[in-house]
């Protein structure tokens, strides 16, 4: 009886051990991992089939299971600097619980990994904007004339306009984009929000990243643009936007909107308005915010 009771109590806590998965979400990184010997799979398409397997045993035992982009020349640096043999299962765990506190990851919600691999690398792509954008922003420095310091100063603004941005919203979904020139490509962030009983809800996560990439453009009098749609029933869509002005946004006027988004950004040629959508200008912001620092 006894026996039976700590094989209960085992199962049970078994469901309660979270776990996270490494997964190589192409068949270049697959590749770059079968030099090692202890690494056995041979095909990717085996591989994942086998990961989607094993993630839906798990989902069905009731443990909550994180899925981790696993990156293997960040793993070999990573073996390097901490002595392990990157040639051993072990060291593969240990890298991949590193990833759980600190890489890109999403939680296993059941979606097949058709779905789940393109949300873990726009997560992944998330995650590296956003490192990348605030290193930029620590770098920005003092302002030569009052000793200000520029990034800070430039989140501060960027939070404020955010804020504007949103209050100022017609009700309904949003879908904003932010947009700022830099090298070697622009950087661009995305924030979802909805209003709610005359509240807006939104992802923390995606509101830093996009107010820090907005701070950068500030920061850096880097060119850059946002544009918002709002969606709500029984209405047509809103498209409107602003162009970065040092450290304000200009109004895009309604046919900027439109040029914006009925003409191929490669070829220069007309694309067909969707239907139901309105292309217009952005409500006043009652934007009073003095001129920007110059350093």
């Amino acid at each position: 009886m006894a026996h039976t009771d700590n094989l209960t109590t085992r199962r049970a806590l078994h469901r309660e051990i979270a776990g996270t998965i490494g997964l190589l979400t192409d068949e270049h990184d697959f590749r770059a991992m079968r030099r090692y010997r202890t690494f056995t799979f041979d095909d990717h398409q085996t591989y994942l089939q086998q990961v989607e397997a094993l993630l839906k045993t798990r989902a069905a035992q009731g443990t909550h299971t994180t899925v981790a982009l696993f990156d293997p020349r960040e793993y070999a640096d990573y073996c390097a600097d901490t002595g392990l043999d990157p040639d051993a299962p072990a060291s593969r765990s240990r890298f991949t619980a590193e990833l759980a506190a600190n890489g890109p990851s999403i939680p296993y919600d059941g979606r097949p990994l058709t779905d789940l691999v393109p949300a873990l690398v726009d997560e992944a792509v998330r995650q590296a904007t956003w490192e990348y954008a605030s290193t930029l922003l620590a770098r920005a420095g003092s302002c030569a004339t009052c000793g200000e310091d520029l990034g800070h100063a430039a989140f501060t603004r960027a939070s404020t306009l955010l804020v504007r941005i949103l209050d100022t919203a017609p009700p309904g979904h949003h879908h904003l984009v932010c947009s700022v020139s830099a090298t070697p490509e622009p950087l661009i962030a995305v924030l979802h929000a909805d209003d709610k009983d005359g509240a807006t809800e939104l992802d923390e996560s995606e509101a830093l990243e996009f107010t820090t990439v907005l701070a950068l453009g500030i920061a850096t009098h880097s060119p850059g643009g946002l544009v918002m749609r709002t969606s709500a029933p029984g209405t047509p869509d809103r498209i409107y936007g602003w162009r970065l002005r040092g450290n304000a946004l200009e109004a895009l006027t309604a046919g900027e909107v439109f040029d914006a988004y009925c003409t191929d950004v490669d070829s220069g040629d007309l694309i067909a308005p969707e239907s139901g959508v309105d292309y217009c200008e952005p409500p006043d912001l009652g934007d009073d915010a003095p001129a920007p620092h110059r350093h």
